[in-house]
């Protein structure tokens, strides 16, 4: 009895994992023949909560005129400006000597406006995501930034169109503003991160205090400050 019993079960498993797999492969057909026929699918193919959102590529929520981006806190270490000078191979003794800068008249050495322009650039596609595309950055300097200091960036989006913003940027740091501008930003891909060329001034690196940067056309433009 008790075999028998254990016979109908193991047979009535079978025949579920049968029914299982009819219906399975009944799906899948289904799903084949309307993706030959050009009809969406109707099987359940995407987990849910994962659906991609319904939203155009050049409308995004986030990307208006008035929207503001969350500010971004960084730290102005001594690294940093050092680090920032050498990457952007500026050299000049003002970004890594405190000894030489304090005969210059600055009280500490300080960021240059290459290292400030990309941590501008860094706040911008932070936001916009990895897509993104900086079409043309223009920044003016202010007050220095001096090791031991804390820098906020903030932006607000000025200008939408045909998928390009323009966003208002400003950085302020314990003496006031260190850089103001505008960042014009393509977020739905490209393939120069700034039209033209390159960032780097041709024949040397930049380095100014109240000097203002345009790079458009992969030309650097300093009004009011110096290079080396």
């Amino acid at each position: 009895m008790s075999e028998q019993h254990t016979d109908e079960e193991e047979r009535t498993d079978e025949e579920k994992h049968a029914d299982d797999k009819k219906h399975a492969d009944d799906e899948e057909q289904t799903n084949d023949e309307e993706q030959a026929e050009g009809r969406p699918r109707t099987g359940p193919r995407v987990c849910p909560g994962t659906e991609p959102p319904d939203i155009h590529p050049d409308i995004r929520p986030d990307i208006r005129p008035g929207v503001e981006l969350p500010p971004l806190t960084i730290p102005v270490t001594r690294t940093l400006i050092v680090a920032g000078a050498i990457a952007s191979r500026d050299y000049q003794d003002v970004h890594h000597d405190a000894q030489a800068a304090r005969e210059k008249g600055s009280p500490d050495i300080f960021m240059n406006i290459l290292t400030t322009n990309g941590l501008v650039g860094r706040y911008i596609t932070d936001h916009f995501g990895p897509r993104c595309a900086l079409r043309k950055v223009a920044i003016r300097l202010g007050v220095p930034n001096y090791p031991g200091d804390t820098m906020v960036l903030r932006g607000t989006v000025d200008e939408v169109s045909d998928g390009t913003a323009v966003v208002r940027v400003t950085g302020e740091n314990g003496l006031g503003h260190h850089v103001t501008g505008t960042v014009t930003v393509a977020w739905d891909g490209g393939a120069t991160a700034v039209e033209g060329g390159p960032t780097a001034v041709e024949g040397g690196p930049t380095a100014v205090v109240g000097g203002a940067v345009t790079l458009d056309g992969g030309a650097t433009a300093l009004d009011g400050g110096a290079t080396a």
